[in-house]
Formats: structure tokens, C-alpha cells, sequence
């Protein structure tokens, strides 16, 4: 069967496979072409990082197209990352060097001679974001019939990542309102690497077209997994290790500091990578800087060469694209740290090993970073976990002795190993954000719709289907009082002027909040180091590119910081939202505190820790209450739940704390509360909390009078009804605390 879908290719695919040394096709290319070939459906390719599902996707699609070019664009492939768009336009672009197709990138950085180009002859292959699409959708009304009318294929990259993602859902209104426009929907090809409810994804991927899903079952590459995690105690509560450097550069070990060393375990980790090829992935940008500060310390101080890098999205175009091409040649060892931006299919190389610092957040998160390793061992990937903390003392209260990332760590590897669990889609019931977003960006694009077209146009969008016609109407009615849509003589509505300032600014076709950022650039060169989220004074210090940066100069007008290469100790904190964590890994966390068994990948530091707090647990009796008194008159409330449900937990103690005779409520999300209580046992404000979760019967009850709720881009223009109906229905989870506690 592989010959004769090779044979079904065209020459120039046959060519480009011939060129690279390809001895046969892999099992996901054969029965995705087969799919592609001999159906009418739409087609999910779900298969491990490096499957060589990018080209299972183009070739047949490519094919098609060929054999019959569209007369306007003939595939539509939309990426979440303009790196990624980037890297796979080079790669199809080389395909297509002997075809009459032509690949064009679109995204903000695209000069607009190039996309004038494709506007004046639309056909080939366009690879854009979402927030370009929206752009296009907006500004490009009269045109979109010429660009699509003939489209064939739309590739939507990296699902998982949408699917439980609001631009995700920005995706899926965007191809209905295509769709609605050209008189048809395009076959759609979806690929991920981290899928395990395909029905799920089946059903997100068909969204609005009711055309059924082919979903290749295939074996896929059989990959053994070298895992191993590691916990080190370092010997101050300092995770980064950062060194201390000299005005050139240079490493400074002042005498006031005894611990001059560095800590156990950014030696370790500089061992661990020494002359490899690695990719360190940290959860923040911050970690990843210190991370990177603290190996070249080691390498200065070793007088190793320094090839580390930094990856994130702070980081200017430039230098990110030399770590990329860095690691692409592979002539040379280097260690990259990074937060995301790599976790994605972007072709990186043949990565030796993968190491995280500290914890995923998500099941789907661990199995993308294992998946970037396993291309130049080709049957192996390969991570390494590294854990540290400050040492523990029995002064320490009950919470701060546990060490939650670890153990989270343990359990999501347990979860995909012994049960292949990924977590699933979770449905938004109220998105009144996006339902702005997207009834002001059709308003916009049509000029002037009656209420009731635009109210169809809208609220036929499969993601607002449960959005009722009363709350639609709600909506315009708030949105005309703000001015942002005015309704003219002949009760026609158009955009209006307060709407106007948000839909013509760029930042509108983006779903996710936007943060002000100030372009950093060195003196020397005058080139950009990167972006920061806020805006420093002469003299101040941050960290950026993995060196320590004083600004010199500041441009208030341009929004550029002028910056020197200076010595010191310094943090700072990028701005981002949190990874929600599943309740199903909180769960998993508690089982392993009562297990016995100690895993084959826990090394000598993190099998000493796991047992302590195992000790501790039973001492303590962790499996049989939820509810700790320490010192005094505080207590401790291990909920073991997850991000939607420990935010549900902490609205009814905050909401009902003078019944139940708390105050000074704080948290260490998902995982604990403090709160003090007087003349209180704690064997009776356990029962109260019980009962009182039990004796809630709705959300409603959970909600504030004239509470105000802005949580997604746009709900400051929400009416506070629907704010607060979002909150209920999407952000709190009633049943499942209910659930949870039945357990305590």
C-alpha cells in the first residue's frame, strides 16, 4: 500500500522524498492519504511528535490540488505560533520548489509586498495565526469570495493546544463565517501529538459542518521513554542559583558570601547537559532566565564556553531564531531554556535530552516536552525531572513540608504511563467574551446589520449555542449604552465610536489580554534584546536573555528602554496566566502519599523525599482528614482539588467565613489554604465545612450582590449579569467540590 500512494504522489513530492533519503513512507502518511484520498471527511491525525504528520497532512492535500488547481487558495493552514508558521513555510516552500503551487506565510511580521502579492492573486497555500485570519475576516470582507472561494483543505496545527483554548474557539467562528461566506466548509485536517479522547477531538474538529471525522487508527513510531526525576535540597530558599556577575561579564564570588558554590542542583543540572544538545524547559520566563544565569555562571567559573541560550517570548525575533538555528545544525552542544515557546512542533534538531525544572501543569504539557527529544536516537525519548527546595525544618508548618511539585510530577507521569490519561476538553457554556468579540468584528466587517442578521450571523456560531436569544439581547442593549455599537434611523446597527477605538486597533484581533510591553535594546549594538511588561527607571536592574541589564536611557514616546550589560543579583517577574491544573492530578498526588511503591524513575534524592513525606502523611493522618490545626489558632486545608473547584472552595470560605468563625484567608494554588479560627476544634470545622459545601445548592449562592467579574480580554464590556453568569457556569465547579469532599 505504500507504493501506491507514493506512486499517487506527484513528482515533485516523489522528488523531494527521493532527496531526503526516505526509504519508505510511515504508517500515519499511508492511512492519512488514504483517507484523504479514498473519503469526503474530514480527516484527525493523531500520532507522537516527530510522526512526520506535518507531510501526512500536505502531501495528499498537495496532491489534490495539484491534480486540479483551485482557482483562489486551495489550503488554509493555521498555526498558533508565527515561529512555527515560519518554520513550516521553509519546509513546505522547499517541497513546492518544482510545482506551480506557491506557499505564503501571513502574520504581522510578513512584509506587505508579499501579502499584496497573494491579494492580487490569491492561490496556493496561506499559513496564518488566527489573529491574522481575523484581521483578514474583518478588513478583507469584499475580497474573502476571490481569496477562498475555491478552497480545498484547511489544516489546523497543533490542536490539543486550541481545543481547550479560547482562541481555539475564536478558530471555530472563524471558519463558520468563512464557510457562511464561500457557501460551503473546506474538508478540515487536524493534527496534534497529545490527544487521548479522539471523540472529543473529533467532535471539536467538525465543529459547525456536520461532515464526519476520519481518525487514522495507527500504531505510530513505538518510542521507549528514559525517564528520571530527581529532587535536590539547596542550601537557601533560592530556586534560581543566580551568580553574581562582574561590570563585563565576568563572574564576581564576593568574600561577604560563603556560598560562593553553586547549588546542588544547577550543578547538577550543568552536568546533565554538558556537550549535549538539551532543551530545559522551566514554567515561567523568570525561571528560565535564572536557569540560563546559573549555568553560565558554572561554565565562567569552570571556563567551559558559553552556549547557553534563552527561549521565550520576551525575547526579541533575532535571538531566539539564533537558539533555534543553534540547535537545528547541531554541529555544536548547546542548552536552551525556555517556557512554551518550544514545547510546539517546531523543528529544533536532534535533541539529546529534555530536562524540566520542576512540574508540568498538565498531562498534555509532559507528553509535548518528551516528544521534542527522540530524533536523533530514533526509537528513544528521553527526560529528566529536576526538583529542588530549601532545606526542610520542623518549623516549618504542615503545608510548606510537602513538596507538592514533586509529587505532582510523580503523578502526571503516572497518569499517562499507567492509565494514558491526557485531560479532556472542557466546554464553555457562557464565552461572552468572544461572543463580543466576534458580534463586533462581523458588525465591522459588514458595515450595518439589522438586529436580527446580525443576532443570526452570531449566535449561529456553534461555540454560542447555548447563549440564549434574551442574553444576546442583553448584550446589544449594554453594548449601545457604551456607544460601542450605536443603532442608526432606520434601527440598522453599526459600530460606534467608542466600539470603533477598540475594533480599529491591531490588539482587537487577538483574544488574549494584551500586555503593554516595552521594547529593550542594548547600547552597544542598538539591537533588540527583547520586551518587558512594564516600564523601569535609570539605574534600574532585570534580567533578560540571561544576562543582568541596567537601563541607561528611556524613550517614554518610542516605549524603548536603553540598557547596559551589568553584574548583580536580580529578579523579575514576566505577566502571564496560570495553567488551570486537573482535579484528576490532585487526586493522583494524594494516592501516591499512601502508596508503597517507590518507581523505577525516581532517583536517590527524590526516593528519600517521596518516603519522607509518605512518613509524614501517615503520621499525620493525610487519608483521612482535609483539615490540619498548626501552631496556635491556625489551620491547614488540603483540599485536593483542582484549579476550578479550589477556586469554588475558596469563594464559600470567604463567603460564609464569619459563620464559620475564620479569617485571614490565604492559598498556595491548588494545593492549600491558611486561615485562622478561634475557640474552634478542628474535628467541628471540618463537619462545618462539610456541611456547608453539602447545604449549597446552586452557584448562584456563591455569587456576590453587583459582583463584578473580568477574567477573559473583554468582559469589561460585559454586562454584570452576564459577567457574573460566566463565573458561575465556566469558572466554578459546585458538583465536583461537592464530590471532592466526600473523600475528606
Amino acid at each position: 500500500m505504500s507504493d501506491a500512494i507514493f506512486n499517487r504522489f506527484p513528482a515533485f513530492i516523489q522528488e523531494w522524498i527521493y532527496s531526503h533519503g526516505w526509504e519508505e513512507l510511515r504508517e500515519i502518511q499511508v492511512a492519512s492519504a488514504e483517507a484523504i484520498f479514498n473519503t469526503k471527511a474530514h480527516v484527525l491525525l493523531a500520532t507522537g511528535t516527530a510522526s512526520g504528520k506535518t507531510e501526512a497532512a500536505f502531501f495528499p492535500a498537495l496532491t489534490l490540488i495539484y491534480e486540479d488547481l483551485p482557482a483562489s487558495i486551495g489550503i488554509l493552514y493555521i498555526s498558533p505560533l508565527k515561529a512555527l508558521i515560519n518554520d513550516q513555510f521553509s519546509r513546505i516552500e522547499e517541497v513546492l520548489e518544482e510545482a506551480e503551487i506557491s506557499a505564503w506565510p501571513w502574520h504581522g511580521d510578513i512584509p506587505r509586498n508579499l501579502k499584496r502579492k497573494l491579494l492580487e492573486n490569491p492561490n496556493g497555500v496561506l499559513q496564518i495565526t488566527p489573529e491574522s485570519m481575523e484581521s483578514l475576516l474583518i478588513n478583507r470582507q469584499q475580497e474573502l469570495r476571490r481569496m477562498f472561494g475555491d478552497l480545498r483543505f484547511v489544516i489546523i496545527d497543533e490542536v490539543h493546544v486550541f481545543m481547550n483554548a479560547e482562541r481555539g474557539t475564536q478558530i471555530l467562528c472563524q471558519l463558520e463565517r468563512l464557510g457562511n461566506i464561500i457557501g460551503y466548509h473546506p474538508r478540515r485536517i487536524g493534527l496534534s501529538a497529545t490527544l487521548s479522547d479522539y471523540s472529543s477531538a473529533e467532535k471539536w474538529l467538525s465543529s459547525g459542518t456536520n461532515i464526519p471525522v476520519n481518525t487514522p487508527k495507527v500504531q505510530g513510531l513505538i518510542k521507549r521513554i528514559r525517564l528520571a526525576v530527581e529532587n535536590f535540597i539547596d542550601p537557601n530558599p533560592n530556586p534560581a542559583g543566580i551568580m553574581q556577575y562582574g561590570e563585563s561579564g565576568e563572574l564576581v564570588v564576593p568574600a561577604s558570601e560563603p556560598s560562593s558554590e553553586p547549588f546542588p542542583s544547577n550543578m547538577y543540572l550543568f552536568d546533565q547537559t554538558l556537550n549535549r544538545q538539551c532543551l530545559v524547559f522551566t514554567n515561567t520566563r523568570e525561571r528560565a532566565e535564572s536557569t540560563i544565569n546559573a549555568l553560565r555562571a558554572i561554565a565562567d567559573q569552570k571556563r567551559y564556553p558559553n552556549r547557553y541560550y534563552v527561549h521565550h517570548g520576551s525575547i526579541s525575533a533575532s535571538l531566539r531564531e539564533e537558539a533555534e538555528s543553534i540547535m537545528k545544525t547541531g554541529d555544536i552542544p548547546s542548552v536552551t531554556a525556555c517556557s512554551v515557546t518550544l514545547e510546539l512542533g517546531i523543528d529544533i534538531g536532534s535533541l539529546e535530552r529534555i530536562i524540566q525544572i520542576g512540574s508540568p501543569r498538565t498531562v498534555s504539557s509532559f507528553l509535548q516536552r518528551l516528544g521534542r527529544s527522540g530524533r536523533k536516537e530514533k526509537d528513544v525519548s528521553e527526560i529528566l525531572f529536576i526538583h529542588s527546595e530549601d532545606e526542610p525544618s520542623d518549623n516549618k508548618p504542615l503545608p510548606y513540608l510537602i513538596p507538592w511539585e514533586l509529587i505532582q510530577s510523580v503523578a502526571i507521569i503516572n497518569l499517562y504511563l499507567e492509565e494514558r490519561w491526557i485531560e479532556p476538553i472542557r466546554e464553555l457554556k457562557s464565552p461572552f467574551s468572544l461572543l463580543y468579540h466576534q458580534t463586533m468584528s462581523s458588525l465591522a466587517s459588514a458595515g450595518e446589520l439589522s438586529p436580527q442578521s446580525l443576532a443570526q450571523r452570531v449566535l449561529s456560531l456553534t461555540p454560542f449555542k447555548y447563549v440564549s436569544q434574551e442574553d444576546y439581547r442583553t448584550l446589544i442593549r449594554h453594548l449601545i449604552e457604551l456607544n460601542h455599537i450605536e443603532q442608526i434611523e432606520d434601527g440598522g446597527l453599526i459600530v460606534g465610536l467608542d466600539g470603533e477605538r477598540v475594533v480599529r486597533n491591531y490588539r482587537f484581533y487577538a483574544v488574549f489580554p494584551d500586555v503593554v510591553e516595552w521594547t529593550v535594546k542594548n547600547t552597544e549594538e542598538f539591537d533588540e534584546i527583547g520586551k518587558v511588561g512594564q516600564l523601569f527607571l535609570p539605574s534600574d536592574r532585570f534580567p533578560l536573555a540571561g544576562y543582568t541589564w541596567e537601563v541607561k536611557e528611556i524613550y517614554p514616546d518610542q516605549k524603548v528602554i536603553i540598557v547596559a550589560k551589568v553584574g548583580g543579583r536580580t529578579r523579575y517577574f514576566w505577566p502571564g496566566g496560570i495553567v488551570p491544573v486537573h482535579t484528576k492530578v490532585l487526586q493522583k498526588m494524594r494516592e501516591i502519599l499512601f502508596e508503597e511503591k517507590i518507581y523505577p524513575f525516581l532517583q536517590p534524592g527524590a526516593v528519600e523525599r517521596i518516603q519522607q513525606i509518605r512518613t509524614l502523611a501517615r503520621e499525620v493522618e493525610m487519608d483521612k482528614r482535609a483539615l490540619f490545626q498548626l501552631a496556635g489558632h491556625k489551620f491547614v486545608l488540603l483540599p485536593w482539588a483542582g484549579s476550578i473547584s479550589f477556586r469554588t472552595i475558596r469563594r464559600i470560605l470567604e463567603l460564609h467565613s464569619e459563620e464559620l468563625g475564620i479569617r485571614s484567608i490565604s492559598e498556595q494554588s491548588p494545593y492549600f489554604f491558611l486561615f485562622e479560627a478561634e475557640n474552634q476544634s478542628r474535628e467541628n470545622l471540618e463537619l462545618e465545612i462539610k456541611s456547608l459545601c453539602n447545604r449549597i445548592e446552586s452557584p448562584t449562592e456563591l455569587i456576590k450582590e453587583d459582583e463584578i467579574f473580568v477574567w477573559r480580554k473583554f468582559d469589561q464590556y460585559i454586562p454584570t449579569d452576564l459577567q457574573q453568569q460566566t463565573l458561575m457556569e465556566d469558572y466554578l465547579d459546585l458538583e465536583e467540590v461537592k464530590a471532592i469532599i466526600k473523600a475528606w
